[in-house]
């Protein structure tokens, strides 16, 4: 018991260092419009997500026939991964097959009058789109198993973020140091047009003087 406690209270460390990994959110959007949502993803990262219309009206009553969606979810490429239409509520799932920005658009139906729909979109990626709190758990060895490997989910998806932001961070020197290269490089260049236009300046005056026989 106290390694399934040592082992829990690891795990909601872990859980608070780890990135954000969750996306929970309710927004709103008129009939005929779509807003979208980007998240970066990493390469072979487990994807889930759930939405739906909130109801306007209480739970007896069914949404009214203007409160339907569209929903498309696509990878950095524009493949699409899902694409439903004219849903009230549905889910997604998908690994993510390279790294990068993945859009989830949502759009409201046309419908006049125009209206107003609440939308409850939640989107989960590496260890928490498994949920451990659905599995089943039998005695108190399962509990301690069902534990470490959570625990040990969270570890391999922190590595997978922290290899992920180092190779972020390496491109973004290689792009800064090319980018000081480039302008120093320019600098100089504007330093020699400058150079070069200041002697013609000097040349053509002193033509101009000698010419005139000033000097």
């Amino acid at each position: 018991m106290d390694l399934l406690r040592r082992s829990s209270i690891l795990l909601l460390i872990l859980t608070f260092l780890s990135p954000k990994t969750v996306l929970s959110m309710r927004y709103e959007v008129n009939s005929g419009q779509m807003k979208c949502i980007a998240e970066d993803i990493h390469e072979k990262s487990m994807t889930v997500g759930k939405y739906f219309v909130v109801n306007p009206n209480d739970d007896h009553h069914p949404l009214p026939a203007s409160h339907k969606i569209i929903v498309n979810v696509m990878s950095p490429q524009g493949t699409s991964l899902h694409e439903a239409e004219n849903m009230e509520s549905g889910q997604f799932s998908f690994t993510a097959s390279e790294t990068g920005r993945y859009l989830t658009c949502i759009t409201a139906v046309d419908h006049k009058p125009e209206t107003t729909l609440t939308i409850d979109l939640d989107w989960r990626f590496g260890v928490h789109s498994k949920d451990w709190s659905n599995v089943v758990k039998k005695s108190q060895v399962e509990m301690m198993e069902t534990s470490v490997k959570s625990l040990l989910d969270t570890i391999v998806s922190i590595h997978e973020e922290m290899y992920y932001l180092h190779e972020r961070g390496e491109e973004m020197h290689e792009l800064n140091t090319s980018t000081n290269s480039k302008m120093a490089l320019l600098s100089f260049l504007s330093l020699g047009v400058c150079l070069s236009v200041a002697g013609f300046q000097f040349w053509h005056l002193k033509t101009f003087f000698e010419k005139k026989k000033l000097i």
